[in-house]
């Protein structure tokens, strides 16, 4: 069992940054993979980053691609989501997951993560 907590989100103007933190524990960290989700009300849940177990592979939607950075320490079994150039389309509620991996690679799909937090929001006004 892997418990995740999300912090870190708030209300802010568009253009501003916010960092997102996910605190893992429950087992080992380090071969567990590690994703952000975010849901906006009335659409369905969708990828926003992946990070492989080591921190190697790191992958990022489109959408967020050059705004967002998704990063992990593995000694403090925490994952963290940095948030720059925020729109107020990026309003949502941010989900943090995880699922052990046997391979070092990210995932891409909610289905494929075992374990969520409970979310955080995240509110850019324009």
């Amino acid at each position: 069992q892997v418990q995740l907590v999300e912090s870190g989100g708030g209300l802010v103007q568009a253009g501003g940054s916010l960092r997102l933190s996910c605190a893992a524990s429950g087992r080992t960290f380090s071969d567990t993979a590690m994703g952000w989700f975010r849901q906006a009300p009335g659409k369905e849940r969708e990828f926003v980053a992946g990070i492989s177990w080591s921190g190697a592979r790191i992958y990022h939607a489109n959408s967020v691609k050059d705004r967002f950075t998704i990063s992990r320490d593995n000694a403090k079994t925490t994952v963290h989501l940095q948030m720059n150039s925020l729109k107020p389309e990026d309003t949502s509620v941010y989900y943090c997951a995880a699922r052990v991996a046997n391979t070092d690679r990210v995932y891409y799909t909610e289905y494929e993560y075992e374990y969520w937090g409970q979310g955080t929001q995240v509110t850019v006004s324009s």
